[in-house]
């Protein structure tokens, strides 16, 4: 609910920074003349504005000037925004935030920061103040959290009011200074920053820091709420200046875009005859719409730069500061009432409107009575002081009611019963009269309708109170049973949780058992097969073997038999020829014959026993060949096996990323729904504390009833406990996903580096059998040839016997002529010694490639040799490799276990993002400065142990407790639970727990189950 509205203009400031150095060296003019404060002339043209800073106004002043009103108007209740516009390098940050830790040059953030608590500390100590603050930029049009690096594409939704905020933004409360200050520290440390040539901290996005204040009355129980946006633009850039290149380019062209965006709405509004402003052009507009012609007191930097260089970009920035100074906003105090409040008010504006019904039917009735001419008494006419008008219009026209019935009285005393006669002039006297009256009546009729336009308005606003009421009778059963249906929903939650963990147990020990089966049977098969596949190719080598051996071993035998019976059935026709004397050879012609014959024969068997061990050599290449054949497919199906396993790791490792995924969502989604109802929740426990007439009277049913709260609150950290383990446990179990998927990448790399080796050895051996082919075919070509020969020698030696006979029958018919035999054998003798000629040249050829193919012989052994040895190093390689993996992934898995059985032991399940309580401020004393490196100290008899509230803030494993001799500890100030105060008597011991909320110290203090003794002046434990 909001009242006091109030309509303010945009407040807008002007700021010059002095030239920087690169301006002096070039020689840049200074342009801006300064007329008293709130005048800035350049080019001769005056630019007007709330206040102008020359450029040695320091930071103090600046903030004197025009911050530290807006502190107390948000301490009030009201909207504030702090912004600074112009282009880069002109100041922004600087005004902004300056150098954050020095008390000198810091700016308007770290300086309000300050300045909030200061106020709070020096007001009234029945207030009760919750500070948040959010840290988040616009960075390629993407809001990006600062405080959550993870959250880098946040979205902008709408309240129930219609007032634009980031959904999912992180919130941290702050009591402190030094709190706010580390927070801007820490974001601070995550924005996006770039060397440019203008400037060498050039900010690459929007940021936008927000301070959200809720102030609460302890007595009367008023709320304020109050929020301060304090925003540092990016500057606008000249690309040919700034010389932004690459993603620098990309980030200054989403800069300009959303600062054209910003410029669109600002004209819009300044010309106030559009319709539309087009504030969803941009996601900065969108946040700052409430900044913007909304409910907020805004103020706006424009930061120029002084030098001639920028005159163009600076006179463009006093222009825009110009049109923002004519917007116009609509201010007004966030107000909420509580339930008592509302419930007086609507009592109040029911007994209103039941006064106005009976006075509107006292009203009606006596019109009515006017009307049929009947004298109303004067003791029977409404009095005028029944009806209570607010405004000078209603007393006049009370004023007017009471003379009218005065005239009226005065009137019917004048009239009688009798009937006289009476003149023309009294006649019309008497018309006169009577118009008069029904003027009179007419304006009555007027009056009647103005009251019953009234008492409209008001019926109106009784049902608007009834509705508003039921309304939040409404909200309040839909709180409870949408916080019983969520109580269903988390058991439902976490059964299904245990189920799908016992389900994952299942498949994990199903899956381990079952892998394990199928890697011992493939295993197995896989010897099996290699056996079967190494017998099956030795038998069929070995049958090819056979049956080609007996082939050709039928074949040889067949001409060897053949050949030999030839030779001698021919032979010992010539000898029983040569033995009966039928001829008579020189003695030294037939040895010579058969030398030669002889001599042929040796050659021939010689070649035939080289052709058979070359066909013999042949063979073994072959079956190596077939060998490295087999070992190749072999490892090619291992490749296959692999790639296969790489594929199913790779799907296993989607599809719990996908259900991790879901279980995150389900999980922010809880969390949201938790945060709400415990929002809700206090706020409802607020307004039934304010249903009792003293808050602290009743001590018993509230007891009973925050006892049962906080079963129900420990029952719903428990189960989001559960589901945080559940999300530690999927995420290692993702993480060791990854790392083993890792490994198997490697291992498909180095598989896949020696299948590329393997293939260049394998185009190797298929070039080495291409020469092997071609040597057997080279072998079959020379046993071709020596089988001619053999078959040429056959013919001739049939040719000789055949002429031998044919001779020595002639001779025998012829007779004793000698000279005609001599001259016979002579041609024969030519003859054979022709033929012999040319066996001798057979037998030398067939020698010579006989000796090269020797030659050429061991060259091919002994590239053999060295393809087989590499073949089984690959192998060997290969092996050693898996098994090496195997054993990798073990001890992987080995230690992910310890691991994570060490981190379960030392880091029990939590919540990583546990809703945070707030510690409330107190106004009144000035609470020492705590910080996350700030500690406290407390007193115990013995060895203390801190009270942390680990389950609404996150813990802080980096700062253990410390605990000396002499009895203290110290304990982070953040680690202590501030929302349990106490109640505390002088000199009267007290137990008590934190469910009791007394305030006499003007601060909260949060400790467990102890027992206080107060004294004046100290306190013991």
């Amino acid at each position: 609910m909001t009242d006091a509205v109030a309509e303010c203009n945009i407040k807008v400031l002007c700021r010059f920074r002095p030239l920087n150095q690169a301006e002096i060296l070039r020689g840049d003019k200074f342009l801006p003349t300064f007329q008293e404060d709130d005048t800035v002339i350049i080019g001769g043209k005056p630019y007007v504005f709330d206040h102008v800073f020359p450029t040695n106004t320091t930071q103090e002043q600046v903030y004197n000037t025009c911050a530290k009103q807006i502190v107390k108007d948000v301490l009030g209740g009201y909207n504030g925004t702090i912004f600074a516009y112009g282009q880069t390098s002109s100041g922004k940050t600087h005004t902004m935030e300056g150098k954050l830790h020095d008390p000198q040059q810091m700016g308007i953030i770290p300086r309000i920061a300050e300045d909030i608590f200061n106020h709070i500390f020096s007001m009234d100590e029945n207030l009760e103040f919750h500070i948040k603050v959010s840290y988040f930029e616009i960075y390629m049009e993407k809001i990006r959290d600062l405080l959550d690096v993870t959250k880098t594409n946040l979205s902008v939704h709408e309240d129930k009011n219609r007032v634009p905020y980031v959904k999912g933004c992180t919130e941290r409360f702050v009591s402190s200074p030094e709190e706010v200050m580390d927070v801007i520290d820490e974001g601070k440390s995550n924005r996006h920053v770039a060397v440019t040539n203008m400037n060498e901290h050039s900010s690459r996005s929007h940021s936008i820091f927000l301070i959200n204040i809720k102030q609460e009355h302890v007595e009367t129980e008023q709320k304020l709420c109050g929020k301060l946006y304090l925003v540092d633009l990016a500057g606008s850039e000249k690309v040919s200046k700034t010389g932004a290149a690459g993603a620098v380019l990309d980030e200054a062209k989403n800069i300009n875009k959303s600062l054209s965006s910003l410029g669109n709405v600002i004209s819009a509004l300044a010309e106030g005859t559009k319709t539309h402003v087009p504030y969803r052009d941009s996601k900065m507009t969108r946040i700052l719409q409430d900044s913007l012609g909304g409910n907020c007191r805004t103020t706006m930097f424009i930061c120029c730069s002084p030098s001639s260089y920028n005159d163009a970009e600076t006179k463009s920035t006093l222009m825009f500061g110009q049109r923002a100074k004519t917007i116009k906003n609509t201010a007004s105090i966030n107000l909420e009432l509580t339930a008592e409040q509302w419930k007086r008010k609507y009592e109040k504006e029911k007994e209103k409107s039941k006064s106005l019904r009976d006075t509107i039917q006292r009203l009606e009735l006596e019109l009515l009575r006017w009307r049929s001419g009947e004298n109303v008494p004067e003791m029977e006419q409404a009095d005028a002081d029944v009806v209570k008008l607010d405004g000078s219009d209603e007393m006049s026209l009370d004023n007017e009611r009471s003379s009218e019935r005065q005239r009226e009285r005065e009137r019917d005393s004048d009239s009688s019963s009798i009937v006289v006669r009476i003149s023309e002039e009294e006649r019309q006297k008497y018309e006169e009269e009577i118009r008069k009256l029904y003027r009179q009546l007419d304006d009555k009729d007027d009056e009647i309708n103005l009251q019953c336009q009234l008492a409209e308005k008001l019926k109106e606003q009784i049902l608007d109170q009834d509705e508003l009421l039921a309304s939040t009778r409404g909200d309040s059963d839909k709180v409870q049973t949408e916080l019983g249906r969520l109580q269903t929903e988390s058991e439902s939650a976490k059964s299904e949780v245990r189920e799908v963990l016992q389900a994952l147990e299942e498949l994990a020990v199903n899956y381990d058992q079952k892998s394990q089966e199928v890697e011992e049977k493939n295993l197995h098969n896989k010897q099996l097969a290699e056996q079967l596949s190494l017998k099956m190719a030795n038998l069929m080598e070995l049958e090819a073997e056979l049956a080609q051996m007996q082939e050709v071993s039928s074949q040889q035998r067949k001409r060897i038999a053949d050949v030999l019976n030839g030779l001698m059935k021919d032979l010992s026709e010539f000898s029983s020829i040569v033995g009966n004397g039928e001829i008579k050879l020189p003695v030294e012609i037939s040895g010579a014959i058969e030398e030669e014959f002889t001599v042929a024969r040796l050659y021939i068997s010689k070649i035939k026993s080289e052709v058979k061990s070359m066909v013999k050599r042949c063979r073994q290449l072959e079956n190596m060949q077939l060998e490295c054949h087999r070992k190749m497919e072999e490892t090619s199906r291992e490749l296959s096996s692999c790639q296969l396993l790489v594929s199913q790791h790779e799907a296993k490792i989607r599809s719990l990323t996908e259900y991790m995924q879901n279980v995150e969502q389900k999980k922010r989604q809880l969390e949201d729904n938790y945060d709400a109802l415990s929002e809700e929740f206090f706020m409802l426990q607020n307004s039934g504390e304010t249903n009792n007439n003293t808050p602290y009277k009743a001590a018993g049913r509230p007891a009973l009833h925050a006892e049962s709260r906080q079963k129900q609150l420990s029952h719903l950290r428990d189960e989001i406990n559960e589901k945080q383990r559940l999300i530690d446990d999927l995420t290692d179990k993702n993480q060791a996903l990854e790392l083993e998927l890792a490994h198997v990448r490697s291992s498909l790399s180095n598989l896949k580096l020696q299948d590329d080796t393997k293939s260049a050895c394998l185009e190797q051996l298929s070039f080495q059998q291409e020469r092997n082919e071609q040597s057997k075919q080279d072998l079959k070509r020379l046993e071709e040839t020596v089988a001619r020969e053999l078959q040429t020698l056959h013919n001739l030696r049939k040719l000789f016997v055949q002429d031998l006979t044919t001779r020595v029958k002639k001779s025998t018919e012829i007779g004793p002529d000698d000279s005609g035999g001599s001259n016979t054998q002579k041609q024969k003798i030519s003859f054979l010694e022709n033929n012999l000629d040319q066996l001798t040249k057979v037998h030398k050829q067939l020698v010579r490639d006989n000796a090269d193919l020797r030659c050429e012989l061991p060259k091919l052994e002994k590239r053999l040799r060295s393809t087989a040895e590499r073949v089984r190093a690959l192998e060997t390689a290969l092996k050693d490799a898996k098994q090496g993996a195997m054993n990798d992934r073990r001890r992987y898995q080995q230690e992910v276990e310890r691991i994570r059985d060490a981190m379960r032991l030392r880091y029990p399940p939590r919540r990583s993002n546990a809703a945070q309580i707030a510690k409330p401020v107190r106004p009144g004393h000035h609470v020492a400065a705590t910080s996350p490196t700030s500690f406290s100290f407390t007193r115990a008899s013995k060895p203390a142990t801190s009270y942390s509230n680990a389950v609404f803030l996150q813990e802080d494993k980096s700062a253990p407790q410390k605990t000396n001799t002499v009895g203290y500890s110290t304990v982070r100030s953040m680690d202590i639970m501030s929302s349990c105060p106490l109640d505390v008597e002088n000199g009267k011991p007290l137990r008590f727990d934190c469910t009791k909320i007394i305030r006499p110290l003007g601060v909260l203090l949060v400790l467990g189950h102890v027992s206080l003794r107060t004294n004046p002046g100290h306190v013991t434990t």
